[in-house]
C-alpha cells in the first residue's frame, strides 16, 4: 500500500508539472529555453570563448519532454491508484 501512494503522489506531481511546461502555461517553456541559453553562454564564457551562445534547442524540445513527462505521470498515477484500491 505504501508503493501505490508513493506512485499516486509523484506521479500526480510528475503529471502537473509535466503537462504546466507541455501546454506552455505562462510561458514555462520558454524560460527554460532562456535559462538554457544563459547556462551555455556561462559556460563558453568560463572557457574563455566571449561570443554568442549556439542554440542547440528550442522551447519545443521542452514541450515535447514535458508532454512525455505529463503521460508517464499519468501511468504512473493510474498505476499507484489501482495498487490502493
Amino acid at each position: 500500500m505504501d508503493i501505490g501512494l508513493f506512485l499516486l503522489a509523484f506521479g500526480l506531481f510528475s503529471a502537473i508539472s509535466g503537462g504546466w511546461v507541455a501546454l506552455n502555461v505562462r510561458g514555462s517553456a520558454t524560460a527554460l529555453d532562456r535559462w538554457a541559453e544563459t547556462n551555455a553562454e556561462l559556460r563558453r564564457h568560463a572557457q574563455g570563448d566571449l561570443g554568442p551562445a549556439t542554440r542547440s534547442t528550442s522551447p519545443a524540445i521542452f514541450r515535447y519532454f514535458g508532454t512525455g513527462i505529463g503521460l508517464s505521470g499519468t501511468v504512473l498515477a493510474l498505476i499507484g491508484l489501482a495498487m490502493l484500491l
